[in-house]
């Protein structure tokens, strides 16, 4: 009976011009989040992914009412995290806090468990940071330009680390490499942190990193700066890619929230809306900028065409360079 006289309210809404109740997905998205929302970082507690995301979370917990709650799931560059996310029911109540390994694994890797653009709903691209390339204080090049001279003067002779094959940095640095024809081999370590250590203690002297865990060892003069990736100045000596003389090599790393595919577009708008809000505050700006990180807070469109772009972009490099996961 109740039902019918729901119908029923419902047609004579039409018949009078009133509106009728609203679509479920709407209803539904206005009692979002009853419950606590999980969000997978795909990678161990304390790494670059998580210690971006933990801030962005507990701010989306204050503002909804709702814990937002994270979940490392670490193992396989990311991989592991990321599948489970793809297959979780598209509900809203369980997000990923993604790298920029997102968009580099489906060409690293012979076999990934998802597919990075049609397993997910793009939410918001949440941060960047550049890499860094830098030198030993005792190495004689100065300028990235005397680094390239160096390296076109002694065919072989140089190598640079980084924290691991097909980390960003890595294939920034291999976008150098083939961009000018260097003769110049890559040595990978296991994690920034090994890569960092090697170049401070001058074994392997030059380096493309990360720039949060690398600036304080630039404002110290353990290491030496030649450039950075980003469109701006982040350590204020360091001349950006462009501003050495290269606009081409570009490549920063990111941190951005996505849903399973087939999450409700009003609750993705609504994740948006929260995230864009959070990353305006002046707090939360001020403190990835100690993190080493810059606020984005793009649209869901934006963010899924630089997906799309950077797939095709490092799949190109990745090729070319003949790079193989290790």
């Amino acid at each position: 009976m109740k039902r019918i006289c729901l119908l029923s309210f419902a047609a004579i809404g039409v018949a009078f011009g009133v509106m009728g109740p609203a679509p479920l997905s709407v209803v539904w998205a206005q009692t979002y989040p009853a419950r606590p929302v999980r969000a997978i970082v795909p990678f161990p507690p304390g790494g670059a992914t998580d210690i971006v995301a933990r801030p962005i979370l507990q701010k989306m917990s204050d503002r909804l009412g709702q814990q937002f709650i994270v979940e490392n799931v670490p193992g396989a560059s990311g991989d592991i995290g990321t599948a489970k996310a793809a297959k979780a029911a598209p509900d809203g109540y369980t997000l990923l806090f993604a790298f920029s390994s997102h968009v580099v694994n489906l060409s690293l890797f012979e076999k990934v468990p998802y597919d990075p653009v049609k397993d997910f709903a793009p939410i918001t691209l949440a941060v960047t940071t550049p890499s860094v390339l830098c030198v030993h204080p005792s190495f004689p090049a100065k300028t990235l330009g005397d680094l390239i001279a160096l390296i076109k003067a002694h065919p072989g002779k140089y190598t640079y680390a980084s924290g691991g094959t097909g980390t960003q940095p890595h294939l920034v640095g291999e976008q150098l490499r083939l961009s000018l024809g260097l003769d110049l081999v890559h040595v990978p370590y296991n994690g920034g942190g090994p890569a960092l250590v090697s170049m401070i203690a001058g074994h392997t002297p030059v380096g493309f990193t990360t720039l949060p865990p690398t600036v304080a060892h630039i404002k110290s003069g353990r290491l030496r700066g030649l450039a950075v990736t980003g469109h701006s100045r982040s350590v204020p000596d360091v001349p950006t890619m462009a501003e050495a003389g290269y606009p081409e090599i570009v490549g920063d790393n990111w941190g951005g929230v996505l849903a399973p595919a087939g999450t409700d577009n009003h609750i993705v708008a609504l994740l948006n809306r929260e995230i864009v809000g959070i990353l305006k505050e002046p707090a939360m700006k001020e403190r990835l900028a100690e993190l080493g990180y810059e606020p984005v807070g793009n649209s869901p469109d934006e963010f899924a065409a630089q997906i799309r772009k950077e797939i095709q972009k490092w799949a190109k490099i990745i090729r070319s360079a003949g790079i193989q996961a290790q």
